[in-house]
């Protein structure tokens, strides 16, 4: 598989590996937020035995995404389209309640890019989690002109893994704080982009927090 080739032919490296290792080892669970154009390597962010689940959608490019990280031993949670989507959100907060892992990209499924929606800290709010966003860059790869930006890494190409720090987020939030909140995931996320994008020596997306 292609992942598995861009793994293992080139160098990576992982900063700040120990704030999810500290949540896995303490059996504490998380939301782990990742903009869509960065999904690709997701599976090789998780280094742990632990199940992670992913939030994907029923579009064409989720049903894609699920395809690939099953082989990697995720389990997906489709977003449902019924009752407001009440199906995938009771899935969420079971796995979460049961000490569980998700992955949700907040500006999936269709963007816009890098700017995120606030459901993903209702979710986090519901279920009394805290957001911990991860992102990857590479030296040598390709940005598509798709509207997530998504980066395609080459093989024998060395690239990051970079963990932001734990977004907490309490069940007694306002809808100010809520907002507040949403605006910090996506600063988080953007922030470790430019980071890991500075380490591989690539060029930065422009993006709307700063």
């Amino acid at each position: 598989m292609y992942i598995r080739i861009v793994r293992y032919t080139g160098f990576w490296s992982v900063v700040r590996g120990n704030i999810p290792k500290s949540y896995w080892d303490a059996h504490k669970p998380f939301i782990a937020a990742i903009w869509h154009g960065r999904i690709l390597m997701m599976p090789y962010c998780w280094a742990t035995r632990k199940k992670g689940y992913m939030l994907v959608s029923k579009h064409r490019d989720g049903q894609l995404i699920s395809s690939i990280i099953k082989k990697f031993g995720f389990q997906t949670i489709e977003a449902s389209t019924n009752k407001g989507g009440e199906v995938g959100l009771r899935v969420i907060l079971n796995v979460l309640g049961e000490g569980g892992y998700v992955g949700i990209t907040p500006d999936g499924p269709r963007g816009p890019c890098m700017q995120a929606s606030i459901g993903i800290v209702r979710v986090a709010r519901m279920a009394g989690v805290p957001i911990i966003p991860v992102s990857f860059s590479v030296r040598q790869g390709k940005q598509l002109g798709t509207w997530d930006n998504f980066l395609l890494p080459w093989p024998f190409s060395s690239g990051v893994i970079v963990w932001g720090k734990p977004i907490e987020v309490s069940k007694d939030l306002d809808a100010n704080d809520i907002e507040k909140k949403r605006f910090e995931v996506e600063k988080g996320l953007n922030a470790i982009v430019k980071e890991a994008d500075q380490i591989t020596g690539r060029k930065s997306i422009p993006t709307t927090a700063s």
